[in-house]
């Protein structure tokens, strides 16, 4: 298993810090499929849910720009550190204060905090496998990093709350997120390497801000990787808009909803969606790295997405209470999910050299925003076009990215110009392309004795 972790360009120093991840996620993802509805059966409107997590996700999106500069200038451990201490702080509050109280603004204000907490963790994650990694194998690791950020949040976020739902009750399967945050946090303290290169040793309190500020302002500066962030912010939009709707529209009668599923059903079905990626995430990072970073993202990400978009709200229509068919729809899902692995490799190295941390700002707000674009566009739409309307609306934005993957044509090492594989040579190596930056690397001693540092292109 190590070896062919290796071999995806996984370096053994970092293997321990993607259990982590793995493990923290669960956590974080307990409450996602039942929020909503949890929210709805305490009296509250099915808009006050929605926007619960839209707000939610405006703060991931402000957690998710700083990890990538806060991880390259005090380093990412210590971000890590910070942000899984944050998270569960601020969840200890929400379910020991808030939720009891029944006050929504309370309710609304500690959970939107929470949401500060876990890209912090994981994206400066991100910031380390950028220093470690070889662009030519990062789409790969990439991919793995999803496939553990699903088995956590998506995989035994969803079926383990499914088991211990019926049995302990809602608001106490809130609790069972504690544990393996805290398991998380444990091993990132013990496992998770320390870089000693760090960016904002030696910079005043002014230059670490304008430093922190430019994961921000290079949206400005670079298009391509304002086209990036574009398609990373629609790429993740069902994942985090169908938890919010569907539980609604399947399990509930608001809004038009057809209370066809039980909630628990309704859990395991979207849970596919996260198994599937369990194997494409890896996949479609393997198989960008040998035959091209763009064209699977724009066929197999955003066309097949597109019609994931429609395929939940009419399979029930058609089919009724068929959660075969609903399976089916969360394959689709899943696998277009996965096709957007490469973004990351794009974004730094449409940065060039020394840009790295502040391309992986935006790419990390680019992910937080789509955990607010997401039920955001539920929370304007559904009281006025309904369930049907706002899956036709994340349809055609899936569409909107197809057209702006036409705009964006990265020199991947091992292609010519043209996006066409380079023949290898006689030796059986393929010539490299000098075309293409380096992404820094961390020193040896860095990582930990007898692990080399990964060999930039």
């Amino acid at each position: 298993m190590i070896r062919l972790l290796e071999r995806l360009g996984v370096p053994r120093v970092l293997m321990l810090g993607f259990l982590a991840v793995a493990i923290f996620m669960t956590g974080d993802g307990f409450e996602l499929t039942f929020l909503s509805k949890f929210m709805v059966d305490q009296g509250f409107t099915s808009s006050q849910a929605s926007l619960l997590v839209t707000v939610y996700g405006l703060f991931a999106a402000a957690g998710g720009w700083s990890a990538g500069m806060l991880a390259e200038m005090f380093g990412a451990r210590r971000v890590m550190m910070f942000g899984a201490c944050w998270w569960i702080g601020i969840h200890l509050l929400f379910l020991g204060v808030a939720i009891p109280s029944r006050i929504y603004p309370l309710i609304l204000g500690l959970y939107a905090l929470r949401g500060i907490g876990y890209p912090l963790f994981i994206y400066s994650f991100v910031v380390l496998m950028a220093q470690c990694i070889s662009p030519s194998r990062l789409a790969s690791a990439t991919g793995f990093f999803w496939t553990c950020f699903s088995l956590g949040s998506g995989v035994f976020g969803a079926y383990l709350p499914s088991f211990i739902m019926p049995v302990f009750g809602e608001y106490r399967t809130f609790w069972f997120a504690l544990p393996f945050s805290i398991v998380g946090t444990i091993m990132c303290f013990l496992f998770v390497p320390k870089n000693k290169v760090v960016k904002g040793e030696g910079l005043s309190r002014k230059e670490q801000l304008k430093e922190l500020a430019e994961g921000a302002t290079i949206l400005v500066t670079n298009r391509k990787i304002l086209i990036c962030a574009i398609i990373r912010i629609i790429n993740n939009l069902l994942l985090y808009g169908f938890p919010v709707i569907m539980p609604l529209y399947l399990c509930t009668t608001h809004n038009g909803g057809i209370n066809i599923f039980k909630t628990e059903e309704w859990m395991r079905i979207w849970g596919f969606v996260f198994v599937v990626t369990l194997i494409f995430n890896t996949f479609w990072g393997w198989f960008m790295d040998r035959f091209g970073w763009v064209w699977p993202m724009r066929w197999f990400g955003c066309a097949v997405l597109a019609v994931g978009s429609v395929a939940f709200y009419y399979i029930p229509q058609w089919f009724g209470a068929n959660a075969l068919m609903m399976i089916v729809a969360s394959i689709i899902v899943g696998i277009g999910t996965c096709a957007f692995s490469s973004l990351p490799t794009i974004m730094t190295l449409y940065a060039g050299e020394g840009k790295q941390g502040a391309a992986l700002s935006a790419y990390n707000l680019a992910a937080g925003l789509t955990t607010f674009a997401g039920p955001g566009v539920a929370t304007i739409l559904l009281p006025v076009i309904g369930y049907g309307g706002v899956c036709w609306t994340y349809a055609a934005l899936y569409v909107l990215a197809f057209v702006l993957t036409l705009f964006i044509r990265p020199r991947q090492p091992g292609f010519d110009e043209h996006g066409h594989r380079i023949a290898k040579a006689k030796n059986g190596t393929a010539p490299q392309d000098d075309a293409v930056p380096a992404v820094n690397t961390v020193s040896e001693e860095s990582i930990g004795v007898g692990v080399a540092a990964a060999e930039a292109v």
